[in-house]
């Protein structure tokens, strides 16, 4: 009888798998039950699946402004300040990818409307800057780095252009679309299109009505592999600009607009427009929050933040870079809080990454290496009393563990021949299969008791907590709340001697 209860729940999470999509409608009569299953079930895309394993993607903010001293320009600069002596494109994916960093993202356009490649739809680009003789094709020079050095490229363009004169009418919705086609069709596989939603005035005081639906069908047809981030289907701003997440991240939470999606039960498996609802509030996902909402949808959150106080380079930031200290900070409270961290990095007027930004961004790899590379559950003499929850899935060939029933504490107890240091736990689920997990904690044993040293609440794909530092020779990690049964792939303890630098793993403003 328990072999066929084991093959029963083993095929009903094939049958879970093979039906999956990425979200659910909810009726307002759902029991609790239902509800949790519901919420279990949304997984995420494929494209949603391999950004959030990316981790760390880069944003490279370079343009007029960088020549200009501004954040934002108003589209009447010059296109003749632009001209970078020194620009070295390799020089950028080199760094990103020396420091971890696995996509680097471009401002094709910013606000101002300057275009970083030659195109067709607009006098106001580099075709007419000095830069190579008006030759020059930034966006190009990247796209073939990154082919170099095998690393993922992605593009910002603003929808707000200050410098259109057709902004604010049906002419630019075109004139948009166009340069979509342009950038999505000439510099081979875009793995990220970024959009933010600054709406301002163009030129002739109008604010433009952004036909969203057909720029996600342009993007759709030509880079069906992408993921629309921020003002798109597929990943949303996390909320703030600091780098750090919430305590509580759900990749599951609420939207309002799946009748406006004209989504057929079964029909398909995506949502293709932006959910609609507050994605910024403190708690997005609770069971509290998603009793109250009209469906559920798969929509993790990029955590946006700057190498340096601002965006674009700016030489009297030179002693404000992010330290190597700072970045691990962030790292922990960003892809350590199921998020992707979006690191901007401004080159210079030169077009160079500055030299300290790319020492503080080595120098933070190196830290990361130090602690993670030596799973402290992994050594010599440390084992795992029972691994019977551990199931092999050769869809992936990955091994996981889940319970046998639902509302069952998933249990890990290792003891180790030797007491270790530690300082930090990092757990993840196999999201291919949904987000579950709702609380953990860490126990070690002490004076023949179990003692609760850590606790958390979401994992997701990755969650990272740091503790005031223990000696110990026997640990328990308890998956205590989940919705139905959890699939956790990643447990490890490590440990970093400066942990208790840091201010804690807390939410930042």
């Amino acid at each position: 009888m328990k072999k066929l209860t084991s093959f029963c729940a083993f095929a009903l999470l094939i049958l879970q798998t093979a039906t999956a999509q990425n979200y659910v409608k909810l009726n307002s009569n759902d029991s609790e039950q239902e509800l949790v299953r519901k919420a279990a079930s949304v997984k995420p895309t494929t494209r949603q699946l391999n950004w959030q394993k990316l981790e760390i993607t880069g944003f490279v903010h370079f343009g007029i402004n960088t020549f200009t001293g501004m954040e934002w320009g108003d589209g009447t600069e010059s296109p003749t300040l632009f001209n970078p002596t020194k620009l070295n494109t390799d020089q950028w994916v080199r760094i990103a990818k020396e420091s971890g960093i696995k996509l680097l993202i471009l401002t094709a356009k910013h606000h101002d409307g300057f275009c970083l490649w030659p195109t067709n739809t607009t006098d106001y680009s580099i075709k007419n800057s000095p830069y190579k003789n008006g030759q020059g094709d930034v966006l190009k020079e990247l796209a073939e780095s990154c082919k170099k050095y095998d690393m993922k490229i992605g593009v910002y363009l603003s929808p707000w252009d200050r410098n259109a004169k057709s902004y604010g009418s049906d002419q630019y919705n075109e004139m948009f679309r166009n340069q979509l086609k342009e950038v999505l069709t000439n510099y081979g596989k875009i793995d990220e299109v970024w959009f933010d939603g600054a709406n301002g005035e163009g030129p002739n005081g109008k604010k433009q009505e952004y036909d969203w639906a057909s720029y996600y069908s342009v993007i759709r047809e030509l880079q069906p592999e992408a993921v629309i981030a921020v003002m798109g289907p597929d990943v949303r701003w996390v909320g703030t600009e600091t780098g750090y997440g919430r305590d509580t991240e759900w990749s599951v939470v609420p939207t309002n607009n799946l009748d406006q999606n004209k989504i057929a039960e079964g029909s398909q498996q995506q949502m293709n427009i932006k959910p609609a609802g507050d994605m910024r509030r403190k708690d997005v996902g609770s069971r509290e929050v998603i009793r109250k909402a009209e469906g559920l949808v798969w929509y993790p959150a990029e955590t946006d933040v700057s190498i340096r106080p601002g965006w674009f380079y700016h030489e009297n930031q030179n002693s404000k870079v992010k330290t190597p200290e700072k970045l691990l900070d962030i790292y922990f409270n960003s892809v350590g809080k199921n998020g992707v961290l979006l690191l901007n990095i401004p080159p210079t007027r030169e077009g160079l990454f500055h030299t300290i930004d790319e020492n503080n961004l080595l120098k933070w790899k190196e830290l990361r290496d130090s602690i993670f590379t030596t799973n402290l559950l992994n050594t010599k003499g440390v084992k795992l009393k029972s691994d019977k929850n551990r199931i092999h899935m050769k869809d992936d060939e990955e091994k996981i563990w889940t319970t046998k029933q639902e509302n069952q504490p998933l249990v890990f107890e290792y003891t180790a021949k030797e007491p270790f240091k530690t300082n930090i736990i990092q757990l993840g689920e196999y999201i291919k299969w949904g987000q579950r997990v709702e609380k953990f904690e860490l126990q070690t044993m002490k004076d023949q008791k179990w003692t609760t040293v850590a606790t958390g609440t979401t994992v997701g794909y990755k969650r990272i907590v740091t503790f005031p530092e223990i000696m110990t020779n026997q640990v328990r990690i308890i998956i205590t709340q989940s919705r139905v049964q959890p699939f956790m792939d990643k447990i490890g303890l490590f440990h970093y001697e400066g942990v208790s630098r840091f201010e804690g793993n807390t939410e930042k403003k």
